[in-house]
């Protein structure tokens, strides 16, 4: 019974450790901020969206199942988003905030040709390095401004 109890904590850690998509670190801020330029870029091309998931998962400590259901949501809104707002033209960084050595949080502009999104990608820093805490867009682009 003792190596049942074992053998079922191994599985249900195991099984936990799969439920998290992440399994990397960033090893400097740097690395993240270039990784976020790298990524947004992405967004350029609806076709490339779930690209930019599968690269995203790989530093996020979210539930694969969130993740998944984010990247379907995303991919539906940026095909409606074309059909409404036109051509993605570029992405351009527009701003970062750090606290002090460990977070950063960097926005980035989506412009179509008859609006724009916001790309907004938030880091930590934990003990194993560097990861994504949080990644959200919007079209409150106009927040920018103050």
């Amino acid at each position: 019974m003792k190596y049942l109890g074992i053998m079922l904590v191994a599985f249900l850690s195991s099984a936990f450790l799969h439920l998290n998509a992440q399994e990397k670190f960033f090893k400097s801020a740097d690395e993240a901020r270039a990784f976020s330029q790298k990524t947004a870029n992405y967004f350029k091309d609806s076709a490339k969206v779930p690209e930019f998931f599968k690269e995203i998962k790989k530093y996020w400590p979210l539930p694969q199942n969130e993740i998944d259901g984010l990247e379907e949501k995303t991919v539906q809104y940026m095909n409606l988003l074309q059909a409404r707002f036109g051509k993605t033209e570029n992405v351009v960084k527009v701003n970062e905030e750090v606290i002090k050595d460990f977070a950063v949080k960097e926005t980035y502009i989506l412009k179509f040709e008859n609006s724009a999104i916001r790309l907004i990608f938030t880091y930590y820093k934990n003990n194993s390095g560097w990861i994504i805490n949080a990644f959200k867009w919007d079209d409150s682009f106009s927040e920018e401004f103050r």
